[in-house]
């Protein structure tokens, strides 16, 4: 007995139209990202600035040629935190957070090194922190991104996760990662 299917194009005409607007409607929403992207990438300059500190804004032409001078307007930055405390006031609190034995000692003594007092020597909360870290104490910023610079840290934050009376009168923290 021989069956053989028959191809009905009715049947697949639906699916084909469902899916011909899907690809439509995909294909309009990604030209719509990619306008709002490059808009939000591409943001306008502000005139020919040399440097982004400074930016210099001149009139109008017209206005130019009645006056001589060019307005100037100047943009301050933060200024960044300075150290009060030298580094032999300033106490230290190193904290393993990768869980490999003795990693935290061994930055410990590197602190040390550095000048700094070590208030301790412990296990961090959690031990899949795959990047060091240095937190600091409210008032104690400027010596936290001193801390930093001296080990080579990059990643610099007030504290977070732990709460003061765990410090043990430290005043930064450096959780050792990965």
């Amino acid at each position: 007995m021989d069956v053989t299917l028959q191809h009905d194009d009715r049947m697949m005409q639906p699916w084909r139209t469902a899916a011909i607007v899907a690809v439509a409607v995909a294909a309009v929403e990604l030209l719509v990202l990619v306008i709002v992207g490059g808009a939000l990438l591409a943001k306008p300059s502000s005139g020919s600035a040399a440097h982004p500190a400074k930016a210099k804004v001149t009139a109008s032409s017209a206005a130019a040629k009645t006056k001589k001078s060019a307005v100037t307007h100047t943009v301050h930055r933060a200024a960044a935190p300075v150290a009060h405390l030298s580094r032999t006031k300033v106490t230290v609190l190193v904290l393993n957070g990768n869980g490999r034995q003795g990693a935290a000692a061994s930055t410990a003594a590197r602190v040390r090194g550095r000048g700094y007092k070590i208030g301790g020597v412990a296990n961090a909360p959690r031990s899949d922190f795959t990047r060091s870290l240095v937190m600091y104490r409210r008032g104690f910023e400027g010596e936290g991104r001193r801390l930093a610079r001296d080990l080579g840290i990059g990643i610099v934050g007030p504290l977070d996760g732990l709460r003061t009376s765990q410090l043990h009168g430290a005043n930064a923290v450096v959780v050792v990662g990965a």
